[in-house]
Parts: C-alpha cells; structure tokens; sequence
C-alpha cells in the first residue's frame, strides 16, 4: 500500500447518547480507545453517526468529545451532511478549526443534481472551506452517483484528497483502485464492508466498514493480513465480519441496521442502544432475535 496521508482502517463511528438525547462523550472516549489500540481511525458524524439528525451545537460536542480522545496515531474525519451549500460550508469550516482531519461530505439530496452541478459543488465546497476535503458517494442516502470521469476531475483540486465510495457496483470498485491506486495525492476508500479486501486487493487504500464498530480487533487483523498478501487468511476474516454484518443489518431498513448496530454495542458496554429521532430503537421482538443471532455466532472478542 502506498504511504498516503489518508489510508487504513477509518471506522464510521456510530454516535453514543445518554438517555435524554445528550452525546454520551464516556462512550465516546471507550469507543476511541478501543479504536486506537486496533489502528482504526474514526469518521464521526457520518451515516452511521446519524448525522442529518444533529444540531450544530450537538455536532460540534460530538466531534470536540472526540478530537479529545484522540490518540497519537489517530486522524479524525468528520461528516458533512447537509441540503444547504452554505451549511456545509460553516461545519466544514468548524470542524477543521476544532482540529478535524479531513472534513467527508456528500451531495446535497434534495434535488437531483447534473453531473455538471456536482462538479460545482465540491469545488465551491473545497474553495470555501480551504482544508482537506473527501468527496463521499453514498447513492443509498443521496439517490445520485457522482460519476467516476467526474471524481477524477474534482481528484484534480488542491484540496480535494480522497473520495469514500459506498456504492455497491463491482465495476465501479474495480475502475475506480485502477484509477487512483499510484496517485500520491488521492486516496480511494471502500465503503462497501462485503468487499474489504477485495478494494485492499485491487487498490484502494482503506476500508470504511460499520460492523468496525462492533468487531475492531478483526478489522486490525484483516488489514495485517492484506499488508502481508496474505489473501487467503485476510478471506477468512471477511467471511467472518460478513456474518456479523448479517445479524444486524440483514431484512432491515438502514435506520433498523443502525439501532441493532448500537444494540449489539451496548452488549459490550461500549455505549448505550439509543437513537437520535426521527430513528428509534428496535421493536421488541426484533431486539431479541438480533441478541439471539449474535450469541449464536459465539465469536472469540
């Protein structure tokens, strides 16, 4: 793997609350030590941080509680998810005065945007906030693809660094390691979990996988492996955190996957199982057959 300022392991981190809403900055400070020892660094405020459901003010304590715990060899990224360019121009700014690493954000959603149109909005972003910026496609949320020709012109930008692709197209993946693989200045992460080691295989240059919150001492494994080449055991780590990504994210809407994620957490007393409105925690039913699952992969954590 090539020595780029962004690489590894960048976890998105899920986002801890107290039982009145508040960010639970205990957990926050568990979760980044657990984080640390296994070489994993955080994306707070992302998708799976519950990012469109926070205030400013929330977001900024949830980011400060962990730039806090941040340990010497951790970076930071920090989501920005907003329908309103001047929004995601004021956190952007925000959060690389508090000392974000790299700010990673996506479209805005609510129109369906030309490929001309979002070339636009990444560069206006990357001009206003002047610091380290990853472009982030997430078509599941956005309902848009940012195209691979247009990627590869905003690649071309000081301040545009990397682009976090959670698309699920093989091609796309393939096309796009080949692409940016020998760019010094350009880092390609794989957002898609199933095909960790496959991105690692043909190029990319880290992984953003969700169950890396529940599983981290895998992750850290997974990736010593791929260092190595040793592809068959690095598999054998991928089926692994495949079957636990399948307790609680299959049959489930993303908002269902995101409460089960935080429910299987609290069993390891990393944080507390509840959720930002309008997303709630798990019906009953559904809370004991994710509990049930999880026992029965009898894992060796």
């Amino acid at each position: 793997m090539m020595d780029k300022r962004y690489k590894g392991v960048v976890v998105p981190m899920v986002t801890p609350l107290t039982m009145r809403g508040q960010i639970d900055v205990d957990a926050v400070s568990r979760i980044m030590e657990e984080f640390e020892m296994n070489n994993i660094s955080p994306l707070v405020l992302g998708t799976t941080g519950e990012s469109s459901s926070f205030t400013k003010a929330q977001s900024e304590e949830m980011l400060a509680a962990t730039i806090a715990a941040k340990g010497k060899h951790q970076k930071v990224y920090a989501g920005v998810v907003s329908n309103c360019f001047d929004q995601q121009v004021d956190f952007g700014k925000t959060f690389l005065d508090l000392g974000a690493d790299a700010i990673v954000a996506t479209l805005p959603a609510y129109y369906v945007l030309t490929s001309s149109q979002m070339k636009a909005h990444f560069i206006n972003l990357a001009d206003a906030i002047r610091g380290d910026l990853i472009i982030y496609n997430i078509k599941a949320t956005t309902q848009m693809s940012i195209s691979i020709p247009a990627v590869e012109v905003l690649s071309q930008h000081d301040h545009i660094l990397g682009l976090k692709d959670s698309e699920r197209d093989e091609e796309r993946l393939k096309a796009c390691t080949a692409l940016f693989r020998d760019r010094e200045d350009f880092s390609y992460f794989c957002g898609w979990g199933a095909k960790s080691v496959d991105s690692l295989r043909w190029g990319a240059d880290g992984i953003v996988p969700s169950t890396g919150n529940l599983i981290p001492s895998f992750y850290k494994k997974m990736l010593e492996e791929t260092d190595q080449e040793n592809w068959k055991k690095a598999m054998e780590w991928q089926a692994l955190t495949d079957k636990v990504a399948a307790v609680y994210q299959g049959g489930k809407t993303l908002g269902q996957s995101l409460a089960a994620l935080k429910l299987l957490m609290s069993q390891r007393a990393w944080c507390h199982a509840f959720m930002k409105p309008p997303l709630t925690p798990l019906e009953a039913d559904m809370g004991r057959q994710i509990l049930t699952d999880w026992e029965k992969l009898e894992l060796d954590l």
